[in-house]
């Protein structure tokens, strides 16, 4: 089974953001993950990421805000998308 590419998108709004999503599913794990995705969310601006969730051979599931870098705990695709989601949500409320 070859890589399947499950979900991609981008979105460019108004006020210059930039909303990327990029979801394949695997034929086996990308160590040291136990899931069969690869995923890249993006949330930012062309020069500047403000939220990534992403996965890599070696690092496995994390996620970037703003300059911070922490291990995500992956469980389902739906709850990496609200997870991320929610990221932007807070990014975007007036603080």
């Amino acid at each position: 089974m070859a890589a399947t590419l499950l979900a991609r998108a981008k979105e460019v709004r108004d006020n210059g953001s930039i909303v990327e999503v990029v979801i394949w599913e695997l034929p086996k794990p990308l160590p040291p993950c136990r899931h069969r995705y690869k995923y890249r969310l993006f949330f930012g601006t062309r020069d500047r990421c403000r939220v990534r969730y992403d996965n890599e051979r070696g690092r496995g599931d994390h996620r970037h805000f703003a300059s911070e870098e922490q291990p995500y705990p992956f469980t389902t695709l739906d709850q990496l998308i609200a997870g991320f989601r929610a990221d932007i949500a807070r990014w975007e409320s007036p603080k």
